[in-house]
């Protein structure tokens, strides 16, 4: 994977890596979920990916608690306590002897079915929980560059269509999204919200700078981003205007600068927008103060010395 938001390096020690799967550590190859099982037939869980740093993951509370607010929503029994979770996401790292450097995907469906039906009722038995550890790290090059957006005409759903705050694993609208775009040229898909407002992009969070404030959606129609409300937090915390409003493309084209968020790469900065050079076509200084207070951030999250793992 060359570009994109989640371009990275090939890491020789994902061959030998180890996963949690329905309760067991086990080889990457070994690693497997029956055919009948909810993730597989219908998309049917909800997931989180968490960064493994200086022994820490990084802002774990706010992580879990998404993902048990989602598995309520969709009235789901992940059958382990927040806590007992954390640990098994630890047990797994240390299992692998990782302590830094490392993109976790936390999955859970509702596990194994009679038969392939998708009513719940068809479902026995506990929750499927998965745990992918991998070492990974952001492309350097496109922290540096940016990325190129393409605006599809698959729009984010309302909440009465498919709530967007779920990060569930049906994703296929945000798949259909992420194929126009690069079948466009594009690295990544900007979506719009049912109005024709600017909502979020296929698999990161969209921000524009304007006259020194910074803008970001309502936050009506993505995902309540983990990355999202830290590099809000850090905005106020550095004294920059900030705020969550609704706006049209054209505020988009004529911004000054414009990246985009996720808990894998941080801030990514966006060059184009659907042919459009965005301010000079780079890193500008508001993305760069923001992008170094979120670091200083994580650093205050899992400061180096004592080792949870």
């Amino acid at each position: 994977m060359e570009t994109g938001s989640h371009a990275h390096g090939a890491d020789p020690r994902n061959e030998t890596v180890k996963i949690y799967v329905r309760g067991k550590i086990v080889p990457r190859a070994e690693a497997t979920v029956s055919v009948f099982d909810s993730g597989f037939l219908l998309g049917d869980g909800v997931w989180e990916g968490i960064r493994l740093h200086n022994g820490r993951l990084a802002f774990i509370d706010r992580h879990l608690a998404r993902l048990y607010e989602g598995a309520k929503a969709i009235d789901m029994d992940i059958g382990m306590s927040p806590d007992a979770l954390h640990s098994a996401i630890l047990e797994t790292c240390r299992a692998n002897k990782m302590t830094t450097g490392v993109h976790i995907r936390l999955v859970v469906s509702r596990g194994m079915k009679t038969t392939p039906f998708q009513s719940p009722r068809a479902n026995i038995g506990p929750a499927t929980i998965v745990i992918i550890p991998e070492y990974k790290s952001p492309n350097p090059d496109v922290l540096k560059t940016g990325l190129r957006l393409h605006t599809v005409h698959i729009h984010r759903g309302a909440p009465d269509v498919q709530d967007p705050s779920w990060n569930s694993l049906s994703k296929l609208n945000c798949i259909a999204a992420c194929i126009q775009a690069e079948k466009a040229g594009a690295d990544e898909a900007l979506m719009l919200d049912p109005q024709g407002f600017v909502a979020t992009c296929n698999s990161t969070h969209f921000f524009i700078v304007r006259d020194g404030e910074v803008w970001t959606s309502s936050g009506q129609y993505c995902l309540a981003g983990i990355t999202r409300g830290n590099v809000l937090r850090v905005a106020t915390e550095l004294g920059i205007p900030a705020r969550e409003t609704t706006f049209p493309l054209t505020k988009v084209y004529s911004s000054d600068e414009a990246f985009v968020t996720g808990t894998f790469a941080g801030l990514i900065p966006v060059r184009e927008v659907d042919g459009r050079k965005i301010g000079s076509g780079g890193l500008g200084p508001v993305t760069q103060r923001l992008r170094q207070g979120y670091y200083t951030l994580i650093e205050r999250e899992c400061p180096s010395g004592e080792i949870s793992v």
